[in-house]
């Protein structure tokens, strides 16, 4: 990500590019070391939005390649938790990217727990204001696919919006589950899901999700280009939590399942 001049939502006199380089300096630090803050310094806490997504994106150029993006606070409930008023976009990165069937690795895990979400694969770039129709005519495909969202902040639910914005958006590992058939056609904001750990169980539904799956990814599509940026062909975009996210521990076993038989995403936790 570069968005350091670019549109409406960064205004170059807004965003101090010196307090966001520092600002990543100081997550990427927890990132590599494992230890957690109970907040940044004073002098480099991001004082926006947009110079939270300025942060992240010096945090981007350490953490390596990202192949999309996941939004956070896309529940009422969530947004209400961490009190942010608008959900937050973050990079998916490569470095937490798994597979249905792997054991992902569980020694950094804080926040502990897993999300079953929606996730949409971009089949051509949408910019914003795009129509209905041309949002769903970008969409390649959908997927089932399961978040384990990670802070690197003691407490997350006091970090505030821009430095979880910062932060990628609690950007954890990530689990892309298979196509779902038959998904672009359906109604995702009645299409029922669950998530499932070890002998506990969550039921929910895409409606959970704004409202519905698709309006988060207009919501993205809009918000992009206010960071000079835009979705583009082959992006994976997870949309946020369709259950009340489920405590995991070392060990767990994780499944996620979507619709009637659509399909289903399982791995565990190493031990």
């Amino acid at each position: 990500m570069s968005a350091e001049n670019s549109s409406a939502g960064m205004d170059p006199t807004a965003v101090d590019l010196v307090r966001a380089d520092g600002t990543a300096g100081a997550l990427w630090q927890a990132w590599t070391t494992g230890e957690r803050m109970a907040a940044l310094p004073e002098l480099l806490r991001p004082r926006s939005l947009a110079e939270g997504f300025t942060a992240q994106s010096r945090l981007s150029e350490r953490a390596g390649p990202s192949y999309g993006w996941k939004l956070a606070a896309t529940a009422p409930a969530g947004q209400a938790h961490i009190g942010v008023d608008t959900p937050l976009p973050g990079a998916l990165f490569e470095r937490f990217r798994h597979s249905p069937g792997d054991v992902v690795p569980s020694d950094d895990l804080h926040m502990a727990v897993a999300e079953a979400e929606f996730a949409f694969v971009m089949g051509a770039p949408v910019g914003a204001d795009a129509t209905r129709e041309e949002l769903r005519a970008a969409v390649a495909a959908v997927h089932g696919a399961v978040e384990l969202p990670e802070s690197r902040f003691t407490d997350f639910v006091a970090a505030g919006a821009p430095s979880l914005m910062a932060d990628a958006a609690c950007a954890g590992r990530f689990v892309l589950g298979p196509e779902l058939p038959g998904a672009l056609d359906l109604d995702l904001a009645a299409t029922p899901t669950a998530l499932q750990v070890d002998d506990e169980q969550a039921a929910g539904s895409g409606a959970a999700v704004l409202g519905d799956p698709w309006v988060a990814l207009a919501w993205l599509a809009d918000v992009l280009p206010g960071y000079g940026l835009r979705l583009e062909a082959g992006a994976v975009v997870t949309t946020g939590t369709t259950t009340v996210p489920m405590p995991v521990h070392r060990g767990a076993r994780v499944r996620a399942s979507f619709g009637d038989d659509l399909g289903a995403v399982e791995f565990t936790l190493a031990p």
